[in-house]
C-alpha cells in the first residue's frame, strides 16, 4: 500500500523547518515534534502527515465506533485529534457552553503523504498512487531554503487584543464554588479553565507556531491545519502512547515559573517536587490514571515507573509521573482510548462528577483544547499528546482562543491559581503580540 524510501539529511533543524514551510500548501497537515527532548519514549523526532486519501470527521454521536470501525478498516497510519467533548460519548454529559471556533468533535485523515525523521534520517512513506512524487517532493523541499529563511525572518505582524471571558473577580467567585463542592465532598480535584481570546483577528499561523515552539521548545508540539482551522501547540504533556502491549501515560500536574538566575532557578525546582500541594494533585491523578488502565491491563500489570518527577522547560518546571501497563489480549486500539478518555489530568477526581460540576463553571466550551492530538500506525500502536499550551485558530471566523488551567484541590489558593493561569499563558500571550 505504501511506498517506503530513505534519505540521510545534514542539517535536520534546518530540514524541519524547510519540510513544515512545503506542507503548508496541503489542506491536511499535522506536524509533530519532539524538540529532542530526551527521556519522553517518542519513537521519532519528528513526524509529518500531508494530503489527505480518506477522512473521518463527526461529532461526539458513536464517535468512539467510528473512529474503532475506521482504524481497523484503514489497517494504515491515520492522524488526527480527539476534541475533550467527546466525554459525552463515553458518558452521559452534555457541552452547552459558547463555541466559537467550530472544531468537528473528532478529525482523523489517512495520509497519502507521510515523513518520519529519528536523527538525521528521513524516512518517506508515500501511498501507491503518489509514490512516483516521493524524490521530487524531496528535492523540492530540500531546495525550499528561499522561501523557509524569508520565512524565519519575518517580523510578527500579528495585532492581537487579548480579553478574557472570565474576568478575574468572576474567576475567584467561581474558584470558590468549586472548593465548596470539594468541601462538601462532592469531588476531591478538578481542572477549571478559563480562556482568552481575540475577534476579528487574521494571523499567519506557521509564523506564530514557530515563535510559539521557539520560546517554548515542548516534547509535543503540534501544527494541525484542517482547511480553514488551526492548532498550534507547545504541549509539554503526553496523554497515551501504545508500543506493543505496553500502554504509557504521562499525567502532569504541578506547575512553576522557569526564573533567569541559575540557582533560584534550581531552588525553584527543588520547591515545586517538594510542594505538598502539588504533590497531592499530581497523586491524585496518578490513582485515576492507574484506574483507567486497569480497565484494559492485564492483572498486576498497572505500575508507576516514575511518581512527581519535576521536569524543566524553557517557560515553566512540571511535576510529571509516568504510568505503564500491559494490554490483555484483543483489545481494540481504539478502546484504550475511549476507556481512558478523557485524560485525567484535564478533568479530576472523581471524574465524572468533576465534568459536571466543570461544564456548568466554565463559560466555554473546550472543544479541542484539553482534547488529544496523534496518531495510529498500521500495527495499532499510537501516541497522542493533551491539547494545552496551544492557539486555536478558525481562520473563516476571524477568532483566536487560548485557554490555561489549573487543579483545584481542598488546599489551593484562589490567587495563587490565577497568577499560575497567567504563567502558563505568558507563551501563548507573546507569540501572538
Amino acid at each position: 500500500m505504501r511506498k517506503s524510501q530513505s534519505y540521510k539529511i545534514d542539517h535536520t533543524e534546518d530540514f524541519k523547518g524547510k519540510l513544515l514551510q512545503w506542507s503548508q500548501q496541503f489542506d491536511d497537515v499535522v506536524w509533530l515534534d519532539s524538540n529532542a527532548f530526551p527521556q519522553m519514549y517518542s519513537s521519532y523526532d519528528a513526524v509529518l502527515a500531508v494530503d489527505a486519501f480518506t477522512t473521518l470527521r463527526t461529532d461526539r454521536h458513536n464517535a468512539f465506533d467510528n473512529l474503532k470501525e475506521y482504524q481497523s478498516i484503514t489497517k494504515d497510519w491515520i492522524f488526527g485529534y480527539l476534541t475533550y467533548d467527546l466525554k459525552n460519548d463515553v458518558e452521559d454529559l452534555t457541552s452547552n457552553n459558547y463555541d466559537r471556533l467550530g472544531f468537528p468533535d473528532l478529525y482523523f485523515f489517512q495520509p497519502k503523504k507521510l515523513f518520519l525523521i529519528q536523527g538525521n534520517q528521513l524516512e518517506m512513506q508515500y501511498l501507491n498512487m503518489v509514490d512516483d512524487e516521493m524524490d521530487e517532493d524531496y528535492k523540492v523541499i530540500d531546495r525550499e531554503t528561499e522561501s523557509y529563511f524569508e520565512q524565519r525572518q519575518k517580523t510578527s505582524r500579528n495585532n492581537v487584543k487579548i480579553k478574557l471571558r472570565i474576568h478575574k473577580d468572576a474567576y475567584f467567585e467561581k474558584l470558590n464554588t468549586m472548593l465548596a463542592h470539594i468541601y462538601r465532598g462532592d469531588i476531591y480535584e478538578a481542572n477549571f479553565c478559563q480562556e482568552f481570546y481575540s475577534e476579528n483577528t487574521i494571523i499567519e499561523p506557521l509564523e506564530t507556531f514557530n515563535h510559539l515552539n521557539a520560546i517554548s521548545k515542548p516534547p509535543f508540539a503540534t501544527f494541525f491545519k484542517s482547511e480553514n482551522r488551526y492548532l498550534l501547540s507547545a504541549s509539554p504533556e503526553r496523554y497515551l502512547k501504545k508500543e506493543g502491549k505496553t500502554i504509557i501515560s504521562q499525567p502532569i500536574k504541578g506547575t512553576a515559573a522557569r526564573l533567569k538566575n541559575g540557582m533560584a532557578d534550581i531552588a525553584m525546582a527543588r520547591a515545586l517536587s517538594e510542594d505538598e500541594k502539588e504533590r497531592s494533585e499530581n497523586i491524585m491523578i496518578v490513582d485515576l490514571v492507574r484506574n483507567d488502565l486497569s480497565k484494559t491491563a492485564k492483572k498486576g500489570s498497572v505500575k508507576v515507573k516514575e511518581l512527581c518527577k519535576v521536569y524543566s522547560f524553557e517557560q515553566v518546571h512540571q511535576m510529571i509521573s509516568t504510568v505503564v501497563s500491559e494490554v490483555k489480549d484483543d483489545v481494540s486500539p481504539v478502546d484504550i482510548i475511549r476507556t481512558t478518555f478523557p485524560m485525567g489530568s484535564m478533568t479530576g477526581a472523581p471524574k465524572i462528577s468533576a465534568m459536571q460540576i466543570i461544564e456548568n463553571l466554565e463559560e466555554t466550551k473546550r472543544g479541542l483544547y484539553s482534547g488529544a492530538v496523534g496518531y495510529f500506525t498500521p500495527k495499532g500502536d499510537f501516541d497522542f499528546n493533551v491539547v494545552i499550551r496551544s492557539i486555536l485558530y478558525n481562520e473563516k471566523a476571524k477568532y483566536v482562543s487560548y485557554s490555561v488551567g489549573g487543579a483545584i484541590t481542598a488546599k489551593s489558593n484562589p490567587i495563587k491559581e490565577y497568577e499560575e493561569c497567567l504563567i502558563k499563558a505568558k507563551a501563548m500571550r507573546e507569540a501572538l503580540e
